[in-house]
């Protein structure tokens, strides 16, 4: 769906993107990830050519974004940013409508999509007739969402679009943008600097430093088979966070105890070990009942998780 060759950008004397080159499934999230300064808004920027690159090409579906004028461009690329960037003095509806009124839409179509997201974002009809400042931070970034989302793009690009809220209601809208099927249907790249945040939404995350890309691979393969110093030490602090949420019950099937004559289970084994150690804790559960690929079913406790847990862990380290 997306493919970048080669690019590269300097501002000046800095190498802000240096030969990065990657490709982006159709409806696959791709997080660029790194510290600040290393090139991956840069990045972002010149998918919508924001920022032109001084080398390389970028193509979507096939055609070099260069062929193509680049207001088009910009109007079927959905695009969310940390400031989220509404107009002050204009209604939400209005600042929604944007770029559908651009693409002369009709006032009925723009009404109704507007609706549908609102409904679908988990926003009260009233806010339509609001202005941003009279909505909470994160309101404000679920109508930038809406904005992105109203021409139902194919592609979505997001700089960091969680950047500003609070950690309690950033975990909230990251749980909303998991579940929402308008977004499971697109091909979004994603900047943050935020290591859970990418490890909690990304397909596969594509690691930056200092302009060029260290390591693309899924969140399981950059933990498990870093490919440098740099990879490892980036992770190292919050290591076994992001080792709850990857690793499933799936994947530690073969260390738990025997399996139950029970078929169906209340839950998927593509549960993570950290999703289901917060079910035992928040359901006040003493077991969890679980259903296997193969159709078999376990009853799993705290200690059965952490103890099958740790085995894995342990094999993983000797390979």
């Amino acid at each position: 769906m997306i493919e970048l060759k080669g690019i590269s950008k300097k501002f000046g004397d800095t190498q802000a993107v240096n030969q990065v080159s990657f490709k982006v499934a159709e409806k696959e999230t791709l997080v660029l990830l790194g510290t600040s300064g290393c090139g991956k808004t840069t990045t972002l920027k010149m998918i919508n050519r924001l920022i032109e690159p001084d080398a390389g090409r970028v193509m979507i579906n096939g055609e070099a974004i260069t062929n193509q004028d680049p207001d088009m461009l910009r109007k079927g690329i959905g695009y969310v940013m940390q400031n989220i960037g509404l107009f002050p003095h204009y209604t939400i509806a209005e600042n929604i409508a944007l770029v559908p009124k651009l693409l002369k839409w009709d006032k009925e179509k723009i009404k109704n999509r507007t609706q549908e997201l609102i409904q679908k974002l988990h926003l009260p009809e009233s806010t339509l007739t609001m202005i941003p400042h009279e909505l909470s931070g994160g309101q404000q970034q679920r109508v930038g969402l809406a904005r992105a989302l109203v021409t139902d793009p194919s592609v979505l690009l997001m700089d960091e679009p969680f950047g500003a809220l609070d950690n309690v209601t950033r975990a909230s809208i990251q749980k909303e943008f998991k579940a929402l099927e308008e977004l499971k249907r697109k091909t979004i790249v994603m900047v943050t600097h935020d290591v859970q945040e990418a490890f909690e939404l990304a397909d596969r995350i594509c690691l930056m430093d200092k302009g060029e890309v260290v390591q693309i691979g899924t969140p399981k393969e950059l933990l498990y088979q870093p490919v440098n110093d740099f990879a490892k030490k980036f992770l190292a602090s919050q290591r076994l966070a992001l080792e709850f949420k990857v690793v499933n019950i799936q994947d530690i099937w073969s260390y738990l105890p025997k399996e139950i004559l029970k078929d169906g289970g209340s839950k998927s084994a593509d549960l993570s070990i950290w999703e289901a150690m917060e079910l035992l804790r928040n359901n006040d559960r003493s077991e969890l009942l679980v259903t296997g690929n193969n159709k078999e079913s376990k009853l799993i406790n705290f200690e059965q998780l952490t103890k099958g847990f740790n085995q894995f862990q342990n094999g993983q380290v000797h390979e």
